[in-house]
């Protein structure tokens, strides 16, 4: 149960030092060609679990952390993490997009993992004291935020295969700009599997992504950006795209791949864009999805539009598909749904709509 924003921020300030920067790094970055994940911000949170609590909570100048070869993450992998983002809006207030959400999702992977949970005044609390402090770093133009890394690493020098018992979280701070900045082409994997029922698919553990790192670079090798990824069974059921939901538009339904088997990713994103596409009048399903009822909605002229939607990409048109020897060609500038999703969602998070579902977190307020 999340506790009034009030008390979260004052015991945050109680428990929270903050020690800013004595030379800001504002003035070395080119907000007009901000590339994705490549710049930080002045500062960074850092907090330690010592087993029993969260203690050494701080937001400190920017820099590397100093870890023992022996650190338990880099040899069992108990290491999570999130992505969000924070924008301005036209007044110049800084604002958080679903921040809750992730952090739910967050403790959701860290349960999976056999970590401890990150409480809410140093999540919540400490996210809303480093955006206050960062706030000039946050960049306006389009398709522009300050991306949030929340993450989490076992810290025990131990090399054995048991959970750890110390934990260090922290959140960097990203400038960036659009992760995708044109149409992507997919390759549906018919041989590699992202996830399991059982698994760990529904977590966002850094094992996951690393698994991907291989089948992704066989795929970009046949030039493709990312990879579909299907079921590990029967090799047909729609899964992930790359690192986001997918999401097919056929006649007037938006199906996308249910949550079910614990395989997939719940994101935010794909969540508030459920919304979306219901305000527009689409009939939308969670369901199971098959690459064959894909196919035989292209060939049938149903298929309307293929995206994926993520924190990092927001929502990436697809304009690509390749399944074995059929190949699917869309004209991305047809896609009316997709492009009004992404400008009505753009115009909540920047506050430039009104935000009717309380989405935005407003940072610096009581």
């Amino acid at each position: 149960m999340m506790v009034a924003k009030s008390t979260v921020k004052e015991e945050a300030l109680q428990k929270i030092k903050v020690t800013k920067t004595t030379h800001s790094r504002l003035s070395e970055v080119d907000f007009n060609n901000l590339v994705f994940g490549k710049k930080y911000a002045d500062h960074m949170l850092v907090a330690d679990f010592d087993g029993h609590e969260w203690k050494n909570a701080e937001i400190l100048p920017f820099g590397n952390f100093s870890v023992s070869p022996s650190n338990a993450a880099w040899h069992y992998g108990q290491a999570i993490f999130e992505g969000i983002k924070a924008y301005k809006d036209p007044q110049g207030n800084p604002l958080i997009f679903r921040p809750y959400d992730n952090y739910r999702r967050f403790n959701t992977s860290a349960q999976r993992m056999g970590m401890p949970d990150v409480p809410e005044w140093l999540f919540m609390g400490g996210m809303d004291m480093l955006v206050d402090l960062d706030r000039n770093w946050i960049p306006t133009g389009p398709g522009c935020s300050l991306y949030l890394r929340p993450f989490m690493i076992a810290a025990d020098e131990f090399i054995g295969v048991r959970p750890s018992d110390t934990y260090r979280f922290a959140i960097i701070n990203s400038p960036s700009g659009p992760y995708f900045n044109k149409p992507i082409k997919l390759l549906v994997q018919d041989k590699y599997v992202r996830a399991f029922p059982g698994g760990v698919g529904y977590a966002k553990a850094a094992g996951n992504y690393g698994g991907t790192m291989y089948p992704t670079m066989q795929a970009k090798k046949q030039g493709y950006d990312q990879i579909l990824w299907v079921d590990g069974y029967e090799h047909k059921y729609l899964q992930e795209c790359g690192t986001m939901n997918v999401f097919v538009i056929i006649g007037n339904t938006a199906i996308t791949p249910d949550l079910e088997q614990g395989t997939i990713l719940e994101g935010v994103t794909r969540a508030s864009v459920i919304d979306l596409l219901k305000d527009l009048g689409l009939t939308v399903e969670e369901r199971p999805v098959s690459i064959d009822e894909v196919v035989t909605a292209y060939k049938n002229g149903t298929l309307r539009e293929v995206f994926g939607t993520g924190t990092a990409a927001a929502l990436a048109y697809v304009e690509q598909l390749d399944y074995l020897d059929t190949q699917i060609k869309l004209d991305t500038t047809t896609y009316t749904t997709g492009a009004e999703v992404i400008r009505r969602l753009d115009a909540i998070r920047t506050g430039r709509e009104a935000d009717s579902r309380n989405w935005n977190f407003h940072v610096g307020e009581k």
